[in-house]
């Protein structure tokens, strides 16, 4: 996994943890209930623990998820701190390319007739 000069997560990592349907159904029950275990995972997905247990690192791994230990059982909550870093420089890079985009458009507009 790549990191930024702050030493977190830089957003292709985010991307690609974010470009498997189940890791994005993961995140999405994390995010809305607040917290969840592996097997309570595997029981709401199509998938089974273990493979919950590998999108989880994954996810994991690009700062979107935090695991601790609640007794026996290992809970897993979702951090959207990334996720909103890659949107910001998802919409920064975006307005650079509208901006090159309107110079080549001004560009073609103008007058060249002599």
């Amino acid at each position: 996994m790549n990191r930024t000069a702050e030493g977190e997560p830089a957003p292709e990592d985010v991307l690609v943890a974010l470009a498997d349907p189940v890791r994005r159904d993961v995140l999405t029950v994390l995010a809305l209930e607040g917290g969840a275990t592996a097997t309570s995972l595997a029981a709401r997905l199509p998938v089974t623990r273990q493979a919950v247990a590998k999108h989880l690192a994954v996810l994991g791994r690009a700062g979107l998820v935090r695991a601790h230990r609640a007794g026996r059982e290992v809970r897993y909550e979702a951090d959207l701190r990334p996720l909103r870093r890659t949107t910001r420089w998802m919409d920064a890079l975006a307005a650079r390319w509208e901006h090159r985009l309107d110079a080549i458009r001004e560009l073609s507009e103008e007058d060249t007739s002599p």
